[in-house]
């Protein structure tokens, strides 16, 4: 059984960060490591408050981890510039694993998850990570673009522009486009980049916690030896089941 490490936000619900997390890996038969950033309280009407982890708290829960029993890392919600830059000391030291970066700046109801500087800290620290795929949808990559919008037909545009800061590969979501979503790969590929376009069927209902799942399920395949474009069908397919479980 291959390990997730997961690094991010606690939910009182579970239903999108670690907790989340822990009950995919039960799922998708992943054992799975956390270490927490922050604390949220946060429901159906938006996040009421944040609590950060001190520094050094989350540096010793790294320092006691089983690095040679963990596979891939999940990046979720970080709340500042500080905890940006320590955990991405943290995947430099250990290039052999990918790190799945899900840059939430805001939860789905509403309500920031980071503070000011942890937008350019993500931009300048991890997404210039080699080992590093980021999954944005379309208002996170345009944020991280400097705060320009992304339309259907600027998708693959906009990935390129973010795997040009040096991530290894850029997964940018399109669920929230009217008709049906679809989601764009982009991945350096030997002396190439490589792009590929993933459509689907639109699933009826309001979801939550969409891009957690669809970010851990990319770590979970890849922890298991998959290559970055079978992982990401992987955890399409994951995010399916579990939004069909919900209709």
């Amino acid at each position: 059984m291959k390990a997730v490490l997961s690094i991010g936000t606690t939910h009182p619900w579970n239903i999108a960060g670690l907790g989340l997390d822990i009950q995919l890996g039960a799922r998708t038969g992943n054992e799975v490591f956390t270490v927490v950033a922050a604390v949220s309280a946060q429901n159906g009407d938006g996040v009421r408050a944040l609590h950060a982890v001190d520094l050094a708290t989350v540096r010793e829960q790294l320092a006691c981890l089983p690095w040679p029993h963990i596979s891939a890392i999940r990046v979720g919600a970080l709340p500042s510039a500080a905890h940006v830059a320590l955990v991405a000391e943290c995947i430099e030291a250990h290039p052999r694993l990918y790190a799945v970066i899900d840059p939430v700046l805001a939860a789905s109801p509403g309500g920031a998850l980071v503070s000011a500087g942890t937008l350019a800290a993500l931009r300048e620290r991890l997404l210039r990570l080699e080992n590093a795929i980021v999954t944005p949808n379309l208002a996170e990559a345009g944020a991280l673009l400097g705060g320009r919008s992304v339309a259907r037909d600027e998708m693959d545009e906009a990935a390129r522009a973010l795997l040009a800061l040096g991530v290894c590969a850029v997964v940018l979501t399109g669920g929230h486009l009217d008709g049906d979503p679809r989601d764009v790969l982009v991945e350096r590929a030997r002396d190439r980049i490589r792009s590929e376009t993933l459509s689907g069927s639109r699933i009826p209902g309001k979801h939550r916690g969409t891009g957690c799942t669809l970010a851990f399920g990319l770590a979970a395949a890849l922890a298991d030896g998959a290559s970055i474009g079978d992982a990401l069908r992987s955890a399409r397919a994951l995010v399916r089941a579990r939004l069909g479980e919900a209709v």
